[in-house]
């Protein structure tokens, strides 16, 4: 075992005290600089400062900001929740907010207390506006009949006599209001008031879009659509006992895009929408050049006018094209009534009237038994004369679109069809979606045709590229499937 040398007394002294004086600067050390607390993490990605590049970073002052270092330590150190927890538990902390007398729910009391505070409403502003008939907002109204008291705390009202001010936001609101005569059939009749203008609006604008979606279903391009339909049905179904129909359900529309060709592509929606393409761009091209607004197409002369409708298939199909994609705008209110909800409409109409018989009877009972000379019961008075007036139109208009519905239904299906709601908008609607999608389609696909003819460069012999299905289906060469073009659009 190697031995150490024994140092001199001198030599020991010495060391004793140079070990001490370096435990004594370190503790000074920790005094001064106490280490730390590990705090959590902050994951980043560091961007390097340029110093030849001018950078958000270099406009910043440093030492304009401190952090408060006790705060981040206190939120964001490991275990600072529980230091927090056993501060909690050593210190009870003193509730300063004021104790209130609760005579409702708690959580009624709460919930009204909220939307007071929210709106800026005292117990005066509601109790003038049941004597004067002031208005108030209408969400201030429902939540007021919503969160009524009920008998046991409308008992618990009537029977404090304390100081008021030592109730809570909500309590005081409610002791004013039960010491006012039949407050919350005022304030019933006061929601009735302040919304009439708002649900009859809605209402007369359905009522409007209604009118319109039915004259839009006999637009000359939507009955187009469904003639070219029975006829390609006709033709595929004949020889069965399918074939040879006069009409068919509009639910059928929705069925064009299951049929799918030879080539498992092409559906029999594509076919269809071909065809009215190629019809409407001719009937276009020939009322342009009738009313003198354009040629068919750039250097065409009125005398090879009728060879070129027959040969610039292209040009024509580009056309019709715009006309067949536009039908989903001419026909937006269809879209609009689509969703919508008859019974909800009906139902509407029903509940102003039914109110309205109820503020009415208030008005001629209980109001007339108090005698009571106020603003609120003039409000009243005059503002159900109005609501009759309103409520009556309403009524009717409810009355005759739904006549006018059942015509439009009738228009389609005959008598076979039951009263089914807006069912027949909402199916024209999605058949209108397929419809928009198959011009897309069907657009893409011409377009591709063309560069490619004119990259084979047979882009002048327009005939060598006849579709077979104008053979299938020569719709724009019938003369009977143009027999509408000369109708108007709606």
């Amino acid at each position: 075992m190697a031995r150490f040398p024994k140092l001199s007394p001198t030599e020991s002294s010495h060391s004793e005290e140079s070990s001490a004086s370096e435990l004594a600067s370190e503790s000074s050390e920790t005094e001064v600089n106490p280490p730390r607390a590990k705090l959590r993490p902050f994951y980043w990605d560091k961007v390097l400062a340029n110093p030849d590049q001018s950078m958000a970073w270099h406009d910043i002052k440093f030492g304009t900001f401190h952090v408060n270092e006790e705060m981040i330590e206190e939120l964001f150190g490991y275990g600072a929740g529980n230091q927090n927890n056993a501060k909690d538990k050593e210190i009870p902390i003193a509730d300063s907010s004021p104790q209130h007398v609760s005579l409702l729910d708690v959580k009624k009391s709460c919930n009204l207390a909220v939307v007071f505070k929210a709106m800026n409403v005292r117990a005066e502003d509601i109790h003038d506006s049941l004597i004067e008939g002031n208005e108030l907002p209408r969400l201030l109204l429902e939540t007021i009949l919503r969160m009524k008291p009920t008998d046991e705390e409308e008992q618990k009202l009537r029977l404090y006599t304390g100081d008021c001010s030592q109730l809570g936001l909500a309590e005081q609101v409610m002791k004013a209001l039960i010491d006012i005569p039949f407050a919350f059939k005022r304030i019933r009749a006061l929601l009735f008031m302040s919304s009439l203008q708002e649900d009859a609006s809605s209402l007369r604008e359905s009522f409007l879009q209604l009118e319109a979606a039915c004259g839009e279903l006999k637009h000359r391009l939507f009955l187009k659509l469904l003639e070219a339909v029975l006829k390609t049905g006709n033709r595929l179904n004949d020889g069965t006992f399918r074939g040879g129909a006069n009409a068919f359900k509009l639910d059928t529309l929705l069925k064009l895009s299951d049929v799918r060709g030879a080539d498992g592509k092409t559906t029999l929606l594509h076919f269809v929408v071909q065809e009215i393409i190629r019809s409407e761009g001719v009937r276009e091209a020939r009322l342009a050049m009738e009313s003198g607004r354009s040629p068919p197409f750039p250097g065409t002369s009125d005398d090879n006018c009728n060879e070129s409708l027959q040969e610039d298939g292209n040009y024509y199909s580009n056309l019709g094209l715009k006309i067949v994609s536009g039908l989903s705008n001419e026909l937006d209110n269809v879209k609009r009534v689509a969703a919508l909800d008859a019974d909800a409409l009906s139902t509407s109409v029903a509940n102003l009237r039914h109110e309205l018989l109820k503020a009415k009877e208030f008005l001629n009972s209980d109001m007339a038994a108090l005698k009571e000379n106020s603003g609120f019961h003039r409000s009243l008075e005059s503002f159900i004369e109005h609501a009759e007036n309103e409520t009556n139109f309403l009524l009717k208009e409810d009355k005759r679109l739904r006549l006018l519905v059942k015509r439009t239904i009738r228009y389609f299906h005959g008598n076979d069809e039951k009263d089914d709601g807006f069912r027949l908008f909402v199916i024209v609607r999605d058949v209108l979606v397929m419809l928009e999608k198959a011009c897309k389609e069907v657009g893409a696909s011409q377009k591709k045709a063309t560069n490619k003819s004119q990259s084979n460069g047979n882009c002048n012999n327009p005939s060598s590229h006849s579709n077979p299905q104008e053979q299938q289906f020569p719709a724009v060469l019938d003369p009977h499937f143009d027999s509408s073009d000369s109708k108007t659009d709606r």
